[in-house]
């Protein structure tokens, strides 16, 4: 379906219901290829829930301008979506001089507008099935190779497949310079690539960081043992997320 009809208050009910055993498996996402990182994903996985990566999923996300049937361009006043949808779709809202409004989900968007010809919301053909909503403009995010990563959160790593990756977290400790540059050391005498690395604060004060890093390689390998029993040595902070296959 895409991030769009999940409301982004409830990536951390989705990951609780997981946590205490109510469900085996959950799908939040955790990144967009246009916005970046998903916050409350990334922090709840440092800080909130003991939760492993069990798999990865990459969807393109089409957004469109869905409005009740009958209303036209001219009649749109105001568009209504979740914060990232509405970001994803700067350009095409600029235009068209529609003001903006921010909804918890492109879901909700399309319910609260049912009923109003001046009124549109921003979201997937599945929203305007499920509300009975015309698509007035198909695809009008501001780039055409928009994606999102989902992740599927269980209580448990993936086997091994041999074509896996890791996530892990970590934070460097402040008072030796280098730092970060030494650990990513690590992985380049080691020959291991690096797929993504980025910062998040670590909510302990200005200036501390949290850094997300996905490599090639399963826990469950030797080397891969190693580097991390290195990591953990020369960090403050060691979290392993999971390993689980690569998507593509």
């Amino acid at each position: 379906m895409g991030d769009e009809l999940i409301p982004y208050c409830t990536i951390p009910a989705v990951m609780e219901s997981v946590s205490n055993g109510e469900t085996g498996f959950g799908v939040i996402p955790i990144e967009n290829s246009i916005e970046g990182p998903v916050g409350i994903t990334l922090d709840s996985l440092a800080h909130k829930f003991d939760l492993k990566i069990y798999r990865e999923i990459i969807i393109p996300i089409n957004q469109n301008l869905m409005v009740n049937p009958g209303s036209g361009m001219d009649d749109i006043e105001d568009v209504y979506s979740h914060a990232q949808a509405i970001a994803q779709c700067q350009e095409f809202i600029r235009k068209n001089m529609i003001q903006p409004h921010y909804a918890v989900s492109t879901a909700r968007a399309a319910k609260d507008i049912l009923g109003f010809k001046n009124k549109a919301a921003i979201g997937n053909r599945v929203a305007a099935e499920l509300y009975g909503l015309d698509i007035l403009k198909a695809n009008i995010q501001d780039t055409d190779n928009n994606e999102t990563r989902f992740v599927v959160v269980s209580k448990d790593d993936h086997e091994p497949t041999g074509r896996d990756k890791t996530s892990i977290i970590f934070s460097i400790y402040e008072d030796r310079p280098g730092g970060l540059y030494h650990i990513l050391g690590i992985f380049e005498k080691n020959n291991v690539n690096l797929t993504k690395i980025e910062s998040r604060p670590s909510k302990k004060g200005l200036g501390k960081y949290l850094f997300f890093v996905d490599f090639e390689g399963h826990a469950a390998d030797e080397m891969v043992q190693d580097i991390l029993a290195e990591i953990d040595e020369n960090t403050y902070f060691l979290k392993v997320l999971g390993s689980y296959p690569h998507f593509r």
